[in-house]
């Protein structure tokens, strides 16, 4: 799947001129905004509408379909306007919009998070030239972070397996996922989860794709793989449930919004 959309044009300073209408992606307490009433579809708004802004908590993003694209943090939600949680509106989003509105909360997390330098908690100072926060006491600078996860869907002939996590709330059940740990590759990552998640040994491993994922600043980077050996033996503080199954006798399964929605369904039409 594609990881920047074509007509996205990234950037740290805005462009000039700048454009009359831009994409504002505003937030309150993690939440995004949309316009009144319920069921308005996410649209461009008229340039001054940046102007009632804080301008310490707004940050450019870059040019979408030629438009200047704005994020802000804000402390209440404006008369005309509603907070609906990130994920419900990445899905009603076309891809090009929901990739931006991923890059918009990350960069607004990482701003939180990194008022203060790590070292010595000196308030910290955002950098014109790069994405960036400098410690003016000791030099330290923080860069948005980024936590790479890897997702295995492993097959079996033409079964899949799937899990359900303990604190899913959806029920779906998807391919296995983890965070890679210090020291390690993406590939002895996947190989260690799959064998810590459920029991398995894993071998042909295929590179699938990437997908940002903003909650709250994920990196997953997708695999297949075949089962090699073992028993499925869920790990009981992660795995609800986990089984082999059908291509034709499938339980729900994530939307292609998410990485996991296309990596299970293109899976199964190339295993039929």
């Amino acid at each position: 799947m594609r990881t920047v959309p074509l007509d996205f044009a990234p950037a740290v300073q805005p462009l000039q001129p700048a454009t009359a209408h831009i994409w504002c992606y505003a937030f309150v307490d993690g939440r995004l905004l949309l316009p009144q009433p319920e069921g308005s579809a996410f649209a461009p708004q008229d340039g001054a509408l940046l102007e009632t802004w804080p301008a310490s908590s707004r940050h450019y993003l870059g040019r979408l379909d030629g438009l200047d694209c704005w994020a802000a943090r804000i402390d209440a939600v404006p008369e005309g306007w509603r907070s609906v949680p990130l994920r419900a509106a990445m899905m009603a989003m076309s891809e090009p919009l929901l990739l931006v509105a991923s890059r918009a909360a990350q960069v607004l997390e990482w701003e939180r998070t990194h008022r203060y330098c790590g070292v010595c908690g000196t308030p910290t100072e955002g950098q014109a030239s790069e994405r960036a926060r400098r410690c003016p006491a000791c030099g330290h600078t923080a860069y948005p972070r980024l936590s790479p996860a890897m997702m295995c869907l492993v097959t079996r002939g033409r079964e899949l397996l799937l899990a359900r996590a303990v604190n899913s709330v959806t029920g779906f059940y998807s391919a296995l996922a983890g965070f890679v740990e210090a020291g390690e590759s993406l590939e002895d990552c996947v190989h260690r989860e799959v064998a810590e998640e459920v029991g398995l040994q894993v071998k042909n491993l295929r590179y699938f794709g990437s997908q940002s994922w903003p909650f709250p600043h994920s990196l997953m980077v997708a695999y297949t793989a075949e089962w090699a050996g073992g028993d499925i033996v869920p790990q009981a503080d992660e795995i609800a449930d986990a089984r082999w199954f059908a291509p034709d006798a499938l339980p729900p399964i994530p939307p292609r919004f998410s990485i996991a929605g296309h990596l299970i369904r293109d899976t199964l039409e190339a295993l039929r």
